[in-house]
């Protein structure tokens, strides 16, 4: 299971990173939470995720992240990632995904500051 979850998390990545935000919002499933790492839910629902990266794709055309190292275990992946939003603007993250049923549930982020 760990293959196919790893493999959902690649294409959210793919679509992120070619900014198709539908083909982005298609790995997600309708409930999923995004999260600060024990932190503040920051989007609740696919309508409040996918309001966030339409505005985020918009203001960041640049925007890409390159995959640093995967840990797949179970159903939880955990991506490290450098991530470019513009020239002068990037920041290394972790974000932490628990896939079921094929789709993302929840996405814990943690950010370099």
């Amino acid at each position: 299971m760990s293959e196919a979850n790893a493999r959902v998390v690649q294409r959210q990545l793919d679509a992120y990173n070619s900014q198709d935000l539908d083909a982005y919002c298609d790995c997600f499933s309708s409930d999923c939470v995004i999260a600060d790492l024990n932190g503040a839910v920051t989007s609740d629902g696919l309508a409040a995720i996918r309001a966030r990266y339409g505005a985020l794709f918009s203001e960041f055309p640049q925007n890409r992240a390159r995959l640093v190292n995967r840990i797949s275990v179970g159903e939880v992946v955990i991506d490290h990632e450098d991530v470019v939003r513009a020239p002068g603007n990037s920041f290394r993250c972790a974000a932490i995904y628990t896939v079921r049923d094929r789709g993302i549930v929840r996405v814990d982020f943690v950010r370099e500051p």
